[in-house]
Parts: structure tokens; sequence; C-alpha cells
């Protein structure tokens, strides 16, 4: 891929900080963009909106969007550069908006014949038990619009799952049981029209938590995954139509998971959610991709602000 000039990029905000439950995640992302793009040559600054008026981004003329979670992710920030006119890293308003809520999604991923693990959405009221029994235990119960795992549970015994239900509702009012897909989370990091090579994530813990994500050191990351070449390939085609469905653009990452196999076939694909402003931490999974496909984490990140645009 071919990067323009630093100097074309002009003055340079890196977003992030913001308000979102995912903050901490979002200064340790945006602190490590900022850093490399400075190494290059870039005139970049650190801009945080929970700290700075939105007005003053007009002094800019690219952003790069290392904010994650809501008012950064979800489409609201990218209207904000929208409406004046400053290109931004990522994908635009809608594919912003529907990448961050999980079910719509899955609604729109179904309507396309995108396979998704089946989920039934929870109210206070909902009949807890019948939910458990029709998606069967272990079942994942996880708040529609966070990111990073906040706010998940994983219900293994019968009568868990109201208290799964309470825990997710703190952090939204939307909230989606669903059904377990135990035969192995994998990833796929989009950039431009291509998908990266896949990584295989094998949690220490019971799930990928946000312990598992940021915090613990013993989690497997497996790149290559695993899988025959060609099964691999076809993942990736998949991941980055499902990318295409929702309207992504410039980067993200798809999450996927495989079912246990079966001796009819290759174990069947489910695709989980995408990531529209993923994670460019030390344990990030983007950068880990990007290295297995020969790029350093520097040229990761020029080529993203690269990719930057508007509309």
């Amino acid at each position: 891929m071919n990067v323009v000039s630093r100097g074309e990029f002009g003055k340079v905000a890196v977003l992030f900080g913001g308000r979102s439950a995912e903050r901490e995640v979002s200064l340790s992302s945006g602190s490590r963009v900022l850093e490399a793009l400075l190494r290059q040559g870039v005139d970049a600054h650190a801009f945080d909106p929970a700290e700075r008026s939105l007005d003053a981004l007009g002094r800019f003329d690219r952003a790069f969007i290392a904010l994650h979670g809501r008012h950064g992710e979800d489409g609201t920030i990218q209207g904000v550069l929208e409406l004046m006119g400053i290109p931004y890293t990522g994908s635009g308003v809608m594919a912003s908006a529907l990448g961050m809520d999980k079910w719509r999604t899955k609604l729109l991923w179904r309507a396309a014949g995108v396979a998704v693990p089946d989920y039934v959405m929870l109210a206070a009221e909902s009949d807890f038990a019948r939910v458990e029994a029709e998606l069967g235990l272990p079942l994942f119960v996880k708040p529609a619009c966070e990111g990073s795992s906040i706010g998940i549970t994983k219900v293994s015994r019968p009568g868990e799952l109201a208290s799964a239900y309470a825990a997710a509702a703190r952090y939204d009012s939307l909230v989606i049981a669903e059904r377990a897909i135990l035969g192995g989370e994998y990833t796929v990091a989009i950039l431009g029209e291509q998908a990266l090579p896949m990584i295989k994530i094998e949690p220490a813990s019971d799930f990928y938590d946000y312990q598992a994500k940021y915090l613990r050191d013993d989690t497997a990351y497996l790149c290559p995954c695993g899988l025959p070449e060609s099964r691999e390939q076809q993942l990736r085609r998949q991941a980055l139509e499902a990318f295409r469905i929702l309207g992504g653009r410039g980067w993200g990452r798809v999450d996927l998971l495989l079912d246990v196999p079966t001796d009819e076939g290759p174990a069947a694909a489910y695709f989980l959610e995408v990531n529209t402003s993923p994670g460019m931490t030390d344990h990030s999974l983007v950068p880990m991709a990007a290295r297995a496909a020969g790029l350093t984490y520097d040229e990761l990140v020029l080529q993203v602000l690269a990719l930057a645009t508007l509309g």
C-alpha cells in the first residue's frame, strides 16, 4: 500500500481517552498511536474529548480515532468530524453505530445470510429459566453496546441467568443472552481491502474477559491460527464480507467463533461482532495480525492514518 508523505497529513489529532467505560484502554491505545506517529515525523497531538471542547478540533487537518466504546466508536465523534469536514480513521457514522450495537449487527448479518450464534434479548421480566432451557448452558450474557468484555458473564449453572442479566443491565438497557460456541475463538483484522492473518485466542481463564484481554500475560495468541490454509482463507474472505455488509471501511476487526468439529465436515463458523475502532495496546490483536503480515506497529499506524477519509 502506498502511504502519502508525512507532510500531507497536516496537523493530526489523536483522539483518545473519552468518557466511556473503556477510557483506560483508550488511553493506552492512543498514547501508543501518538508515540508511533511522532516517531515518524507526523505533526500529531493528543486530544482527549473528556478534557477539551470539540470546537478545538477545527485546528486539525486529520483525526486518528483511538477512542473505544460510547461517544468514540458508536458514530458520535464520527458525526462531529463529518460536520467539521475533518477526515478521520475508521468507519463512517452508520457502520460505527451498527458495529457498536451487537444486537443490530446480528439482525443485519442474519438478514444477509451471515451465521451468528443463537440469542435471546433479555428484559427484567424475562422468563430466565425458559431462556436457559432454550439456549442451553453454558451461555453468555452481555450488554449490547459495550466493548472490551465489560459487563459480560458466562452462565454455566441453572438459575444464574437473572444475576448475569442484572450485571449487564448496569451498562446498557439492551442485554443479550447468547449460546456458547465452544470450538475456539478467532479474530480477523481488516486493513483497507485486506483481511490479515487470523489469530486464535486461547485464554487461561474461563473466557476471554477484560482481565484476559488487557491485564493477564497468560492468554495465548496463535498466529498462524492452526487452521488449514484453505479454511483460513475462506474465513478471512467471509470476515471481510461481514465487515463490508455493515459498511465498514479503513480498518477494523471481526471476531468469530468455531463450533466443536464433527465427523460431517469442518466446524461451523459463527460471527460474533465487529470492532470499528480496535485496540492498539501492547495486548491488542490488530498489531499482532499486522506483524504476522510483515508490518511493524509504526507502519500499521501510518497506513491507518493514510486511509482517513470523509463520507
